[in-house]
Order: C-alpha cells, then sequence, then structure tokens
C-alpha cells in the first residue's frame, strides 16, 4: 500500500512550524491519539534519537519507540517505529509560501506489521486515515492562534 499523504497551509512562517511539528514532546498537544512521549536521553534533535510514543489504539494504550531518520531544518523530517507489532513511518516536508510567511506541510505516513502484527497495517491505517485530518486541523488552529 502507498503511504498517507495529506497537505495543510499553515499561516506561519517554515521555521517556526517545523520547531513545533518536529518537538516530539509537543505531539500531545495536537495528535489526538498519543497519550504521552518520553524522550531518550540527548533529546530528539538529530538523526538516531529516539523517543517512545504512548497511543491509544483501539481502545488501549500501545507504546513503541521511534528514531528520528532525517532531518534538513526548516524542510523535512523523518521518524520510524523500531519496535513492536506495526511500525509507522512518518516524514514531514515544509515549503514556504507567500514569500515565507505562510507554509504548506506535507504529512506522509505508513505502518508495517512484524511478527504477529503482519495483518494489522490495514487496521491502523483506517484509523489513521481517519484521525490524522482530525490532528492536522488542530496543528493548524494551535499554530495559528498562538502569538507570533
Amino acid at each position: 500500500m502507498a503511504a498517507i499523504v495529506s497537505q495543510i497551509e499553515i499561516a506561519r512562517p517554515p521555521d517556526e512550524v517545523f520547531a513545533y511539528v518536529t518537538d516530539v514532546s509537543r505531539f500531545p498537544e495536537w495528535q489526538g491519539d498519543v497519550v504521552r512521549v518520553q524522550v531518550e536521553a540527548g533529546g530528539t534533535a538529530g538523526v538516531g534519537a529516539r523517543f517512545t510514543t504512548t497511543r491509544r489504539f483501539a481502545r488501549a494504550e500501545r507504546t513503541l519507540t521511534q528514531e528520528v531518520t532525517a532531518v534538513d531544518a526548516p524542510r523535512t523530517w523523518a521518524a520510524r517505529g523500531i519496535d513492536g507489532p506495526v511500525r509507522p513511518s512518518a516524514t514531514v516536508a515544509i515549503e514556504p509560501i507567500d514569500g515565507g510567511n505562510r507554509s504548506r506541510v506535507t504529512f506522509g505516513l505508513d505502518f508495517v506489521g512484524h511478527g504477529l502484527g503482519v495483518a494489522l497495517p490495514p487496521l491502523v491505517r483506517r484509523q489513521a486515515e481517519r484521525g490524522a485530518p482530525v490532528s492536522y486541523r488542530r496543528l493548524k488552529e494551535r499554530l495559528e492562534s498562538g502569538p507570533r
């Protein structure tokens, strides 16, 4: 299956959008399924940094570790799951629009099943397809309503 790709325009400059959207400690503020995030020692600023995310899925909490795989501030960021039965891969690409006063954000999200989870990606994908647009709207509202 192809990745889920979504775009949203945000009335903030790319550097502000990038700083917020890639700050994993802020994921619970705009991603509705995120219960908590724990950053491993060393933070999440660079490639190879790891963080643990606890998400609500099918009325249960699931915890997985993710690793940052790409950083090119303020343009791109990517992370992938490194444990668990279903491992997400997420990408964020930010491009300036309106002379750099606004940003177009493109999210890519994909899932791979491992071990007993090999049959689960379609179920996880359906939940993500329903939940991601809500999260992206929350992201837009948070960024556009805050002080400049």
